[in-house]
């Protein structure tokens, strides 16, 4: 009898202990899911810092890790489309399907930019819900902390005050270190720049930064020397402070046009390990500053 009381008491220590698994597509999302939920929760990013999030192969691995999973926690605006839905399908997990409380998409929950007025195949890899890389703008992290928050609140009633306590304790956080952001990138307002890829347009929003050129002449389709050449002719009559690009992307582009221009090339991390300081997302923020504000003309 002692020794059936002693394993019930163990069974329920190890229940009401039991972590949710988190897959997320990418690693800001993982490592807010961790922010948010600490030892409560387990996490794994379907993709790292120097890859490109719309080309990602859905591999076995990804299967097994989804197929535990109890939550999905993603970006969103087709961001995802030529893998995740392959994943979904192939994890016979019902909890993570589209319209259950183990699917959260981070785009859902903030104001997409860039919305396409009509699509066309030629246009390239347009993405037809609006631009997805929402989080270059760190406003949008808060709204997306509150509704995961929520969310992990919902999977696990038990922890729900673990939970809150978390989300105001990494509120209080952001907004002072958002504060500090906010006072420190007031060179780079209004800054021309030339973009490798249209990611940074929430960054953009924030920073007022004026986006003058593109390297990729559609979305998703590398720079031809031709589109190069003009984008040289336009910088003579409206030129660009810094061309920037994420530490995924091939600079090869943009060392040509900073090799012809004298313009300084700034290499981001984008997300999460896209640098060696760009290790959570504080400091995911604080190194783009940085690296931003290097290339601004003194």
């Amino acid at each position: 009898m002692r020794h059936l009381s002693l394993l019930a008491l163990l069974l329920f220590s190890a229940t009401s202990h039991a972590q949710l698994e988190i897959f997320s597509c990418e690693p800001e999302w993982s490592a807010l899911a961790k922010e948010l939920g600490g030892d409560r929760v387990e996490t794994f990013s379907a993709t790292t810092g120097l890859q490109d999030p719309h080309h990602i192969e859905a591999r076995p691995n990804l299967i097994a890790k989804i197929r535990n999973a109890d939550l999905v926690a993603c970006t969103g605006a087709d961001l995802e489309s030529g893998w995740l839905p392959l994943l979904l399908k192939r994890s016979g997990n019902n909890k993570i399907q589209k319209g259950n409380l183990g699917h959260f998409m981070a785009s859902e929950h903030v104001r997409l930019l860039g919305i396409p007025k009509q699509i066309d195949r030629g246009q390239g890899d347009i993405h037809a819900a609006g631009n997805p890389h929402i989080h270059t703008n760190p406003k949008n992290i808060l709204r997306i902390a509150k509704s995961m928050s929520g969310t992990l609140e919902a999977l696990d009633p038990d922890n729900a005050a673990f939970f809150k306590e978390n989300l105001s304790n990494f509120v209080a956080r952001w907004e002072t270190a958002l504060g500090r952001w906010e006072e420190k990138v007031k060179p780079l307002m209004g800054v021309p720049v030339v973009v490798y890829h249209d990611s940074w347009i929430y960054l953009e929003d924030w920073l007022k930064l004026k986006q003058v050129a593109v390297l990729e002449e559609k979305p998703g389709i590398p720079p031809s020397s031709g589109h190069l050449a003009q984008i040289i002719t336009q910088m003579k009559s409206e030129p660009a402070s810094m061309i920037i690009y994420a530490a995924y992307q091939n600079d090869k582009a943009a060392l040509w046009l900073s090799n012809r221009t004298n313009i300084p090339i700034v290499k981001l991390p984008f997300t999460i390990g896209g640098t060696s300081d760009s290790n959570d997302l504080f400091s995911l923020y604080e190194s783009s500053i940085n690296l931003l504000l290097k290339a601004v003309p003194h």
